[in-house]
């Protein structure tokens, strides 16, 4: 058995759980999310305490175990709390700007780099170099900075790039510094 799936899930005041016919369903003050969970996962809930566990434990099935309690952790936490990340773009002339429902990125390439902003999240825009996303759903708020982030990965001879905030950059020694 699965040492995070045996841990219980506290759900916060604010928050509701339903769960019927392999989907669950969780609505909180920033939002609503929804996820089909397999039928050999039952999930049973004791007033503000949700606890996952398996009909059958077979090798396959013990490693769903410990991922479906951590989706579904990531869920509760996401609509009651939100999640947060923060981008520092760093490099001469890199600037960002949201435009209505795109953000705008200046990366030093000859045009303006276009993406557009998913509806669960909000992007603000600090000091022209500083990105912060907030979104209720982790997995989205991971891919969507992952897509920013790709346009200039952080490169090891200057530490010029996109970064996430608090990211140690392992610096080269160039050609004259051998």
């Amino acid at each position: 058995m699965s040492r995070i799936g045996k841990l219980p899930i506290t759900i916060p005041n604010g928050v509701e759980v339903n769960y019927s016919d392999a989907k669950i369903i969780v609505k909180g003050k920033f939002g609503t999310l929804e996820m089909e969970v397999p039928e050999t996962i039952l999930i049973q809930q004791n007033e503000n305490i949700l606890t996952v566990s398996l009909k059958t434990e077979t090798r396959s099935l013990r490693s769903f175990h410990g991922l479906y309690r951590t989706l579904i952790n990531n869920m509760i936490i996401g609509v009651s709390e939100q999640f947060e990340l923060t981008l520092i773009l760093k490099g001469v002339g890199y600037r960002a700007a949201v435009q209505g429902k795109e953000i705008v990125l200046n990366l030093g390439y000859s045009h303006p780099v276009n993406i557009e902003i998913p509806e669960s999240i909000s992007v603000e825009v600090i000091q022209n170099t500083t990105i912060n996303l907030k979104s209720c759903d982790k997995e989205l708020l991971g891919l969507f900075a992952a897509n920013i982030r790709a346009w200039r990965r952080p490169e090891p001879y200057k530490g010029k790039g996109i970064l996430y905030k608090n990211e140690q950059i392992l610096r080269k020694a160039g050609k004259a510094g051998k």
